[in-house]
């Protein structure tokens, strides 16, 4: 059974950091495309970055040069650094994982609030 799991979401101040974490059972985890994605209320999921297997990544324009997303393949984890956050990466993050088969599998998310 695959598993997703998210932490580290929670309050914090416009411009202050958050380091998310996704933790992964039940999938090879290194053959996963792995990504995180956030959504607000009423309106639709957006990706927010993505990481490969091998390591190659690409950000939404919306967060690059504040977000970076990294893996750790051993341990079977995606992590999001958060930095320079703003008012509009209020969302519920979710973790996301592809399949070499296309199958998809969602964490049950994590809120994350950044106010002014």
């Amino acid at each position: 059974q695959v598993q997703l799991v998210e932490s580290g979401g929670g309050l914090v101040q416009a411009g202050g950091s958050l380091r998310l974490s996704c933790a992964a059972s039940g999938v090879i985890f290194r053959s996963n495309v792995m990504a995180w994605y956030r959504q607000v209320p009423g309106k639709q999921r957006e990706l927010v970055a993505t990481i490969t297997g091998g390591g190659n990544i690409n950000y939404a324009d919306s967060v690059k040069g504040r977000f970076t997303i990294s893996r750790d393949n051993a341990k079977n984890t995606v992590a999001l650094q958060m930095n320079s956050l703003k008012p509009e990466d209020t969302a519920v993050y979710y973790c996301n994982a592809i399949s070499p088969y296309g199958l998809a599998y969602w964490g049950k998310g994590t809120l994350v609030t950044v106010s002014e």
